[in-house]
């Protein structure tokens, strides 16, 4: 009887949005049409590490698939030199005009004839989509336009060709041609992907991640799986020291002392002054990272005291410095010292901020919780981003899911209750967002720390070797064991095990993974637990270029499948812009469905079905009147 009489309120609720039978049997008809249209194109991208240059390439070229529909149109009546030329300036629409007028290459057939190209490479791309989408897509002050342009047909007599040739003429004779075939090319860029997936790591190596996230906040449709890089970052704009002090660490380690005193405003100036006076060393730079790091380890000390739940105390290695020496005990074993110039340790209290140290900190701290641009950047990454995501049939996450040695799903104990599995990502997403509220608990704003370097924390799953790196020789020490898990996702039962955990039971079902890079140079392929699970860090940054042997990855998933594109190391804007260069990206068809996947297929189709759903017994309803 409940379940009729909310049967009754929901067909009232649905008769206020369609008061005639007419008008739900267009929608209807509507969603259908949308249902059996093919599932747009999705990205995912990982670990991007603030390389914005060649972030911004990727996104322009669209991992290779402007080349590619370019080459499908254009193969047998232009040159490769043109069809490349054109991609360049679709990547670069207003630089490479004002470089092609410069040399006297731009006059009204060039614009006739490219604004034409253009049209021909919308419409291909705006093929797999409703009309009203690609509306929505269209920019703002070429709307009608563009929209009358691209549905003319081959077909249509000579009166309504006539019509759009002299649209065209129109926009050459007004000299509005430049900013048309600018629109035009972000309509292109715009139709080539549906939904990005950014798979963690936006942040460090690279010194430009603010410009990265800029770029990211006015795109059309994305999510955001957290690194443990973005967390560290997140951690420090909750008000977390020892994240803090761990961001600065990184920068100035990579030489990106710009994004934080340029792009953020936060000044180094006191941590610099007192490194060179308290640690002897002229370099600006080198003093304020060797007293950030001495606070680091202090701060980061104080933490794993206050919560001996994180099981770190194998991490508390201050207090085993024997400075006369210059010897460090670790786990019962003498290593010796880079340096046993430590002027602010205090051996009977090795965690203690000095008077100054405290004061440096004060200043840090303020900067990184009150930075408007900063905390507007933190910001989208809560609305974007999450620890984990479950969308169209795929479980996307940066890190590792924690398991034992055996395989099994890994406690961790927070607040007295034990989780593991999904309920583990869950918990943690929890605490994350509570941290970064107006009164966040201390337990909460510690846990930031934990996320960023925690061994059984899913965004690490490492034990973090900073110390050792950064002042042992031996660097046997350094050896970072790693979770169970890296050793285990190449089997397909284990993964398997993961996807049923988190809901997904289809066949083609994946886990899309990051955070550990691909060394494709040593032979090592991304394609893991037959083709269950990909890992698309391809060292993005370019310090790990020479490592990995690529560049990154891109996953694309369309209405055919899965494609992999491992990309080739980007040189220069100016290179492109003169050379018509591009990141060459070979792709690799890792999974080719039996059948075209289609709208129905997917979750907004799902959705969509059960809306048809209700909208039939609303219809039956009205006929019974």
């Amino acid at each position: 009887m409940n379940r009729d009489k909310e049967n009754v309120k929901y067909l009232k609720l649905l008769k206020q949005n369609y008061s005639s039978s007419q008008a739900v049997i267009r929608e209807i008809i509507n969603l259908s049409a949308i249902t059996n249209l093919p599932k747009g194109t999705e990205f995912f991208l990982s670990d991007i590490h603030g390389e914005y240059e060649a972030f911004l390439h990727i996104m322009n070229n669209c991992s290779g698939v402007i080349k590619e529909k370019v080459d499908i149109i254009f193969g047998e009546t232009l040159s490769e030199f043109d069809r490349q030329e054109l991609c360049t300036l679709i990547y670069y629409p207003r630089e490479k005009m004002t470089m092609l007028a410069e040399i006297d290459r731009i006059d009204n057939d060039w614009y006739s004839m490219t604004l034409n190209y253009l049209i021909m490479l919308a419409k291909l791309l705006s093929s797999k989509y409703t009309r009203s989408k690609v509306r929505k897509a269209l920019p703002e002050d070429y709307a009608y336009i563009i929209d009358e342009l691209l549905h003319a047909q081959k077909n249509e007599d000579t009166n309504k060709v006539s019509y759009h040739r002299h649209i065209l003429q129109t926009i050459i004779d007004l000299d509005d041609a430049d900013e048309f075939i600018i629109a035009l090319s972000t309509l292109i860029k715009r139709l080539a992907v549906d939904h990005l997936h950014i798979v963690g790591d936006i942040f460090d190596r690279g010194g430009n991640a603010d410009k990265i996230i800029d770029l990211l906040m006015n795109y059309h449709s994305l999510d955001i799986e957290w690194g443990n890089h973005d967390i560290l970052w997140m951690g420090a704009a909750c008000g977390n020291d020892a994240c803090i002090c761990n961001v600065i660490r990184n920068n100035l380690k990579y030489g990106n002392v710009e994004i934080l005193e340029n792009a953020y405003g936060i000044s180094l100036r006191h941590l610099m002054l007192f490194g060179m006076s308290k640690y002897g060393i002229e370099d600006a730079i080198q003093a304020a990272l060797a007293a950030i790091k001495v606070i680091l380890f202090k701060l980061e000390g104080q933490l794993i005291k206050r919560h001996p739940e994180y099981g770190m105390d194998d991490r508390l290695l201050l207090e085993h410095i024997d400075l006369d020496e210059g010897f460090v005990t670790v786990n019962g074993v003498k290593a010796k010292l880079k340096t046993n110039i430590f002027p602010t340790l205090n051996k009977e209290n090795p965690y203690e901020l000095t008077a100054e140290e405290n004061e440096i900190m004060l200043k840090l701290h303020r900067s990184f919780v009150s930075g408007q641009r900063l905390n507007n950047h933190i910001k989208f990454l809560y609305d974007k981003g999450g620890m984990y995501n479950v969308y169209n049939r795929n479980l996307i996450y940066h890190g590792c899911v924690p398991v034992d040695e055996n395989g099994i799903f890994d406690m961790l104990c927070i607040n007295g209750k034990c989780y593991h599995g999904k309920a583990l990502f869950d918990i943690c997403d929890e605490k994350a967002r509570a941290a970064y509220t107006d009164n966040p608990s201390q337990d909460d704003v510690d846990f930031m720390w934990f996320l960023w370097g925690g061994e059984k924390s899913p965004l690490c799953g490492r034990k973090v070797k900073t110390f050792e790196r950064d002042y042992i020789e031996d660097k046997s020490f350094w050896k970072e064991k790693s979770n169970p898990y890296y050793s285990k996702y190449y089997d397909e039962s284990f993964c398997i095990q993961i996807l049923h955990e988190f809901g997904l039971y289809d066949t083609h079902s994946h886990i899309i993974n990051g955070h550990t890079p691909v060394h494709a140079l040593d032979g090592e392929h991304p394609v893991r637990a037959n083709e269950r699970l990909f890992v698309i860090d391809g060292g993005f940054c370019r310090s790990m270029n020479k490592t990995t042997g690529i560049a990154g990855y891109t996953l694309i998933f369309n209405s055919h499948g899965l494609r992999l594109k491992a990309h080739t190391p980007f040189t220069s804007v100016e290179d492109v812009l003169i050379n018509n260069t591009d990141i060459k990206s070979e792709s690799e068809i890792v999974e080719k469905d039996v059948y075209r996947m289609f709208v129905k297929d997917t979750d907004i189709g799902k959705k969509l079905l059960e809306d048809i759903a209700d909208l039939k017994m609303l219809l039956d309803n009205y006929r019974k009147l």
